[in-house]
């Protein structure tokens, strides 16, 4: 497939701009993992820029864990990785570390979807509706649909266009994807639970279509606070079992890197 990008707009900083929107075709998987980057000079042709932004864009990619340059060949796409987190803390119930991690995730959905309302491209809207298709049909497959349901909120949070919010979820990712795979598999035990969060995730991609920053934002909140609602009347039988396990990346972090 060759790639094509629209010229940058003027304005915002021209390296930030070609750096997000490679870093979303890489996170998307549109660039795949080894695939090579178009040269330089198609780059600064493409987004109608200097090469020196196209150099500095790349070096931010680096710093991002998302690109690795190899002499006399060119620049390749790597896997997205997060950096590791460190930290101490006391062990936590598995219900607990999950509702923790629902009250962080919070308010920065909730800015994030704004932002995306305010910011989004046609291309962002695509890759949103694309995320939500692909989560659909995981669930049709009997799948519990968490890596699809990531995918959905860092779609989002790209449509942002705020680098140190993504950088914070990326820096997030190993935590939201394991708190995210315990939700999923409490949802799918009941039917009720999986048509509420296929409306809440719609409700909140519906406002970002609109440009509503406002009906975007407390769509996305209202989505956490039902999210932890979800998790507190979760069957019993569910943490014994099922929950407990998922959540052990949750509740084992003493003195280790998770990722």
């Amino acid at each position: 497939m060759t790639l094509q990008f629209k010229p940058v707009a003027s304005g915002a900083r021209l390296a930030d701009q070609v750096a997000d929107t490679l870093a979303a075709e890489i996170r998307s998987g549109r660039i795949g993992v080894g695939a090579r980057l178009p040269t330089e000079a198609n780059l600064a042709s493409q987004f109608e820029v200097s090469r020196t932004v196209v150099r500095e864009a790349v070096s931010r990619l680096k710093s991002l864990g998302l690109v690795d340059s190899r002499q006399g060949s060119g620049v390749y796409a790597r896997e997205p990785e997060a950096q590791p987190l460190r930290f101490e803390m006391s062990d936590l119930a598995s219900r607990d570390a999950v509702v923790q991690m629902a009250e962080l995730r919070r308010p920065l959905e909730s800015e994030v979807a704004a932002l995306a309302a305010q910011r989004r491209t046609p291309k962002d809207l695509e890759r949103i509706r694309d995320c939500i298709a692909a989560l659909e049909q995981a669930v049709e497959r009997g799948e519990s649909g968490a890596k699809q349901d990531l995918a959905f909120h860092l779609a989002i949070a790209a449509a942002a266009h705020n680098t140190f919010l993504m950088g914070t979820l990326e820096y997030l990712h190993g935590l939201l994807h394991n708190a995210i795979r315990v939700t999923r598999a409490n949802e799918a035990r009941r039917d009720d639970f999986s048509r509420a969060v296929a409306k809440e995730h719609a409700r909140i991609a519906d406002a970002i279509v609109a440009g509503d920053a406002r009906a975007a934002r407390a769509a996305a909140k209202t989505h956490m606070d039902n999210a932890i609602t979800r998790i507190l009347r979760a069957d019993p039988a569910f943490w014994q079992q099922e929950g407990t396990q998922l959540a052990k990346p949750l509740t084992q972090m003493k003195g280790s890197e998770l990722q």
